[in-house]
């Protein structure tokens, strides 16, 4: 089961959510989103663990939780859906003004 932890403390690192979340149970991978530009914590992650019922209590004990000085919020990962992609721009977007002189 994929799991999705937020507000996470930019200290935190792919060590610590393993070892946060191997108390409950068998952890797949843990992952903290990592920022391209910056190189620091997006603070945000995913943990997958191997059983499901492991992965509930974890969820169910770890939510709302202190964690390295924040409250973290744990769900079930959602999965992820395509987005448009943006900072384009294309004359085919509705907000294309045609009449506006640049």
């Amino acid at each position: 089961m994929n799991i999705y932890i937020k507000n996470l403390s930019h200290d935190v690192d792919d060590d610590d959510l393993k070892t946060l979340f191997a108390e409950y149970g068998t952890v797949t991978s843990a992952k903290v989103i990592i920022d391209k530009y910056t190189n620091r914590s997006r603070g945000f992650g995913f943990v997958e663990m191997e059983n499901k019922e492991s992965a509930e209590k974890a969820i169910n004990e770890l939510n709302q939780v202190k964690y390295d000085g924040r409250v973290i919020s744990v769900s079930e990962a959602k999965p992820r859906t395509d987005r448009p992609k943006s900072g384009g721009f294309s004359r085919d977007n509705k907000n294309f003004n045609s009449n506006k002189r640049w």
